[in-house]
């Protein structure tokens, strides 16, 4: 980290135990994203009004080249933020999972899941043993009533949204797993 980090109490002592926790959960940050600028930690105890004891917030402010992650833990209603070091816990792991994210983004190493390929039902033979989808590519993919696996082959209309496997077969590009896409599926 290039900066020292700044710890701010608020509304509570300057505590050497808490802010020996804080800073030991700063050295750890570095595993993340190496390029680390500076760090801001705030920790509030906030009254309660209708209980007694204190609900603690914490705030972790990370600057990094170009940016500024924070990750802010407010005292949940009935969870308990009662405990500091609790508190500490779950603002820090939520910083470490930001950095972790933002370091992959950095490095281009983001997942991506591809999409089943998918299209409609283009034709279907009219002695009812197999069709034609049109893939969304534009290309005109075979596929027999037995590779329908999702509902029957008979309930199948051209038009409909279907995903499929597809495999090379004797005659060019088939559908060896043919899916109907119900209303609630995203084709993409």
């Amino acid at each position: 980290m290039n900066l020292e980090p700044e710890i701010t109490f608020r509304d509570l002592e300057r505590s050497p135990a808490i802010e020996a926790k804080v800073l030991e959960r700063i050295e750890r940050l570095d595993r993340y994203y190496s390029k680390i600028m500076g760090c801001r930690v705030m920790i509030e105890a906030r009254h309660r009004h209708q209980h007694k004891g204190k609900l603690y917030h914490v705030r972790v402010d990370v600057t990094v080249p170009g940016h500024q992650l924070i990750s802010s833990r407010e005292p949940p209603e009935r969870q308990s933020h009662e405990d500091v070091y609790v508190a500490i816990r779950d603002a820090f792991n939520a910083m470490d999972r930001q950095l972790e994210d933002f370091g992959r983004r950095q490095r281009g190493d983001v997942k991506t899941h591809e999409l089943p390929p998918h299209g409609q039902v283009a034709e279907l033979a009219p002695e009812g043993e197999s069709g034609r989808i049109l893939a969304s590519d534009g290309r005109s993919i075979y596929f027999h009533r037995n590779s329908v696996v999702s509902g029957r082959f008979e309930d199948l209309e051209v038009g409909c949204q279907v995903r499929f496997v597809e495999v090379e077969g004797d005659e060019g590009p088939q559908a060896s797993t043919v899916t109907l896409v119900g209303k609630h599926h995203i084709v993409g």
